[in-house]
């Protein structure tokens, strides 16, 4: 997988919350509008050993069995995005965790109040995205094909 230049790749997690209030396509179509492209997308449960493994840094937490038992209270939809500086522009996006403080015009500031319920995941870092892709997608779910938008997306030498 690449993880560099317009081929940067990183995770998104539409959230259960989004999933039971019917937010799929305005989440998904927030990053088409902005020509990103989708390399792979799916709907899936999750477990507690992929649970643990991808909240590793709060796994210990008092609050880890809460946030395990959310996000396995309805399957999620996992999304790897590519472009350009994409983590910057996926977390650009999203907003804040702290939802009820994210900007209006991002993602958790039109659609969220909570630190929990938040409706998305994204990868934080291109090194976080590099982990949390591969945890998600097996290399055969994810799709790489020519996206004649990319012309009118980028410049031809952000484009090289």
């Amino acid at each position: 997988m690449e993880f560099t230049g317009i081929k940067e790749k990183t995770l998104i997690l539409i959230k259960p919350d989004a999933i039971q209030r019917g937010l799929i396509g305005e989440v998904l179509t927030r990053f088409e509008r902005k020509g990103l492209k989708v390399a792979g997308i799916k709907m899936m449960s999750l477990d507690e050993a992929v649970l643990r493994e991808h909240y590793a840094h709060i796994a210990d937490k008092p609050f880890f069995p809460g946030v395990s038992k959310f996000m396995q209270s309805s399957p999620v939809v996992a999304i790897c995005v590519e472009g350009l500086e994409v983590v910057n522009a996926v977390r650009l996006i999203t907003g804040i965790t702290k939802a009820r403080e994210a900007e209006a015009g991002s993602i958790r500031g039109d659609f969220a109040m909570s630190v929990a319920c938040n409706v998305i995941h994204a990868s934080d870092s291109v090194e976080n995205a590099q982990k949390e892709v591969p945890r998600f997608f097996k290399v055969d779910e994810l799709h790489s094909y020519d996206k004649g938008e990319y012309n009118h997306v980028y410049a031809e030498d952000e484009r090289a």
